[in-house]
């Protein structure tokens, strides 16, 4: 999803270079969930003249605008990335951290069943799957 000026005026915050050029980095990451200390280095490494306190504020205002999700990982990790208009779950290597989204229809389904058994109505959910990824080393680690 391409958050626009626009969306960010209608957040009620202000168009500000740190607010543009996080927003720009979290939209073109090529892994889409990035912890705060991320998103620093990899302004810092293009150059940019940013604090840590500024990026970790900026993600809390998007958050807060709904512009971006915060997840809390067991690794003790937050990790922030656009929000979605379609849910997805996620699997999270134990070893290296990689973070995998996957939606299934099944596991969305057995989840409104489970809630109607008890008598529940859900308004959301969140589930992490944890284990290893395909990296042989994240295998060779864990033996």
């Amino acid at each position: 999803m391409k958050i626009t000026n626009q969306d960010l005026r209608k957040a009620g915050l202000k168009i500000t270079l740190p607010r543009v050029k996080i927003l720009e980095l979290l939209e073109n990451a090529e892994d889409h969930h990035m912890s705060a200390e991320e998103v620093y280095k990899a302004l810092i490494e293009q150059g940019e003249d940013v604090g840590l306190a500024t990026v970790y504020r900026v993600l809390t205002q998007f958050e807060q605008a709904g512009i971006v999700e915060r997840h809390n990982f067991e690794n003790n990790l937050s990790v922030f990335e656009i929000t979605q208009e379609e849910h997805h779950d996620h699997m999270v290597c134990d070893i290296c951290g990689k973070i995998i989204e996957f939606h299934n229809e099944i596991i969305e389904e057995q989840q409104e069943k489970v809630a109607k058994e008890y008598g529940f109505t859900l308004s959301g959910h969140s589930l992490v799957l944890y284990g290893l990824c395909d990296n042989e080393e994240c295998h060779d680690a864990a033996k």
